[in-house]
């Protein structure tokens, strides 16, 4: 590869969007709810996920209220975001979000990690979905 060959594929790189958890555009590639079903089994059904992009990695947790920041800041550490849902009282739906490479290794062990944090937290974990752009290198078909 020359040099002109390699600044100019850091050019588009550099004009690619850059996905966030607030990406607009974005639908549901891959989902987990079944927790007898393996991860590799998941990704490998999938005909919509793109294993070259990046996608939103979002965990479904149900957790005691007054458990909620503390969550949030242990997830923090490893660049995750949690939002909870609004809730009129009782256990809070919240979602961990995170922009990475999908691989089912990965999946597995954010998996595991999440099911046991709500477990310390009194909670529970619910299953995992990814969201890639669709339309963004993608062509936004199950086909």
């Amino acid at each position: 590869m020359s040099f002109f060959d390699r600044v100019r594929d850091l050019l588009r790189k550099r004009d690619e969007p850059v996905l966030t958890v607030d990406a607009e555009g974005v639908a549901v590639v891959a989902e987990a709810f079944d927790v007898a079903e393996a991860d590799s089994a998941v990704l490998a059904r999938s005909h919509r996920w793109r294993a070259a992009e990046p996608a939103i990695l979002r965990h479904h947790l149900v957790l005691p209220p007054d458990r909620v920041t503390e969550a949030a800041a242990v997830l923090a550490q490893d660049g995750w975001e949690l939002r909870p849902e609004p809730s009129a009282g009782g256990p809070v739906r919240v979602h961990a979000l995170r922009v990475q490479k999908l691989d089912a290794l990965h999946c597995a062990q954010e998996r595991a990690r999440m099911a046991g944090l709500a477990q310390r937290l009194d909670g529970d974990w619910l299953g995992w979905d990814a969201l890639q752009p669709m339309g963004l290198g993608g062509t936004g078909r199950d086909g």
